[in-house]
């Protein structure tokens, strides 16, 4: 007989169980979309549309650059602010977003090789994936790390503003280590956040806007993480 009978687990419990990883499977499906949608655009930006983009970017410059930066400003916003009300509008946004940032990547990643890329992809896809795991199965608070990590970005970002000016390559190459720690903290961070931002508010909110909006952050974690990744590998080996 056995003595040591396993207590029935509460079906709420269960339930919750069952959403959180259909929210997961979800928020990282539409993420993994939105990278793939970015990577086939900048090969065809790189490619078959170099002769636009590029022609398009050396006649104006200053211009190209200001119409990317306006537009993923106003997607970014609009996918924020329609993710719950109106998910399909927002989960179109973060298409859109991806491609328009593949686009102006393919400016950036022309500049090295492929070997530089492919192993920048490869290195940016583990360090993600392993800060990604630690983030979603934590039971740690990690409020102040986001904190920590957002006062450390703004430094870097204003950093590298400077070094615009100075031109220091040495600089420029630690910058990228730093930018790759700090943006594996981020995506710990918004993994750990998305998670409990599901468990709090998952029954009350729709669970696919609640998705886009961390596909959102989690794509711009993993696409900044690779950016850097590429400086690195890509120090001594532009073309």
């Amino acid at each position: 007989m056995n003595n040591f009978q396993q207590e029935p687990q509460n079906p709420r419990t269960i339930n919750t169980q069952v959403g959180l990883r259909s929210f997961l499977a979800k928020m990282y499906g539409y993420m993994s979309l939105a990278v793939l949608v970015s990577a086939v655009v900048a090969f065809l930006s790189m490619t078959v549309w170099k002769p636009v983009i590029f022609g398009a970017f050396a006649s104006h410059p200053l211009m190209f650059l200001m119409i990317f930066i306006i537009s993923m400003f106003a997607m970014i916003g609009g996918i924020q602010v329609n993710a719950t009300r109106n998910p399909a509008m927002s989960f179109t946004l973060l298409m859109l977003f991806a491609v328009v940032f593949g686009a102006e990547m393919s400016i950036t990643l022309s500049l090295y090789t492929k070997a530089s890329i492919v192993g920048a992809f490869f290195a940016a896809t583990a360090v993600f994936g392993t800060m990604a795991v630690i983030g979603t199965t934590t039971k740690r608070d990690m409020s102040r790390l986001g904190t920590h990590l957002f006062a450390a970005l703004i430094g870097l970002l204003v950093a590298s503003v400077v070094n615009m000016f100075l031109q220091s390559a040495m600089i420029s190459y630690v910058f990228s280590y730093i930018g790759v720690l700090i943006f594996a903290g981020l995506s710990m961070w918004d993994a750990n956040r998305m998670r409990d931002m599901y468990l709090k508010y998952g029954d009350q909110v729709s669970s696919t806007g609640l998705a886009v909006t961390g596909a959102l952050q989690l794509y711009l974690d993993f696409v900044n993480l690779f950016l850097y990744f590429v400086q690195i590998f890509g120090g001594s080996s532009r073309d």
